[in-house]
């Protein structure tokens, strides 16, 4: 079997690449290298007779057209993700989760591909106070991001209505573990305690997500690959909800960092109060289940990964100036209060 992963350099992507070739699937890894891709995070597969890579944008029809022959399936895990980046250029966000998916699904009609899995986010169904969100539940964007996202989740499942390409959309939580970017909130967390530097939180900190471990994540995906229901959406849960305010003090305490490093800034605009799923469709339909339960456990592995790989994350976050002028962009005129609650 041979797999077309899209955006296979980045977070997911590449514990998705790892996981198949593991498994002795061939794959065929297409990523832009955009600032968030990486090809040290797959490395390892390089030295393998099963992967190819193949740089380019999944906006390019011509690109993605040869990286899709010959191939049984694609995972459509190329996307701009990060909420704070969509509202400061919701532009990309359009172009990249929208226009790319629509590009990718035309070569997968095209080469009549075997399966088709659109990797979305729970962040299409908005905020929930009580309760969790299933897959037929309404769905309400809150912001560039999500919506982008819906948008491409949406397009994906009108490609199987209409032209009867087998599609799987899977709605993951909030994602965590080595080798994530260091914009959101557990790595930047780390790396900023590390460096003794003040930590922003926004609003009041007591923002509710569920986090899933990255390598849980993958193993979904390729289970919905493998056996996924044509046109059905599958919720990938964590089942570990936190308050963020909880998760910051948990990595600082981790690193043996003092707790006055939290600045509380102005919240986000559209910030979602509360994210949770109900994911038992995929654990009783597909089987699938978590093999990394324990979120602060796992919490505490993550933070010592990024303490002992500071080389994989120090060029990026000290010595880029892209970086920097986001950081201050995103959060230079926000701060409002110190202290830890």
């Amino acid at each position: 079997m041979k797999v077309l992963v899209t955006g296979g350099c980045g977070f997911i992507g590449s514990h998705v690449v790892r996981l198949l070739i593991s498994k002795g699937v061939a794959v065929v890894n297409l990523d832009k290298l955009t600032y968030a891709g990486n090809p040290e995070n797959v490395c390892e597969a390089g030295q393998s007779r099963l992967y190819r890579f193949i740089q380019g944008d999944i906006c390019d029809a011509k690109t993605v057209a040869g990286a899709a022959d010959d191939v049984d399936g694609i995972i459509n895990l190329a996307a701009e993700t990060h909420v704070d980046r969509s509202i400061l250029n919701p532009g990309e966000f359009v172009r990249t989760d929208m226009l790319g998916t629509y590009v990718l699904l035309e070569a997968a009609r095209q080469a009549k591909v075997k399966f088709f899995v659109q990797v979305s986010t729970d962040e299409v169904y908005g905020s929930i106070l009580k309760g969790k969100f299933r897959e037929t539940d309404p769905v309400r964007p809150t912001n560039p991001y999500s919506a982008s996202k819906l948008g491409a989740d949406r397009l994906a499942y009108s490609y199987c209505s209409t032209y009867g390409l087998r599609v799987s959309i899977t709605r993951g939580s909030n994602t965590y573990g080595p080798r994530q970017f260091p914009e959101k909130l557990i790595p930047l967390t780390i790396i900023r305690a590390l460096a003794g530097e003040p930590i922003p939180v926004y609003g009041d900190g007591r923002n509710v997500r569920d986090w899933l471990h990255v390598e849980d994540h993958a193993r979904a995906i390729w289970t919905v690959a493998r056996r996924g229901k044509a046109g059905e959406v599958y919720n990938i849960s964590g089942r570990c909800e936190r308050e963020n305010i909880w998760t910051v003090r948990k990595i600082i305490r981790a690193l043996d960092r003092p707790l006055s490093l939290i600045q509380y800034v102005k919240d986000r605009e559209g910030h979602d109060r509360r994210y949770a799923l109900d994911d038992r469709k995929i654990r009783s339909e597909l089987g699938w289940t978590r093999s990394h339960p324990d979120f602060a456990r796992e919490l505490v592995h993550t933070a010592r990964w990024y303490r002992d790989n500071r080389r994989w994350w120090e060029p990026t976050v000290k010595r880029n100036a892209a970086f920097k002028a986001y950081f201050q962009r995103q959060y230079g005129g926000r701060w409002k209060k110190k202290g830890a609650r």
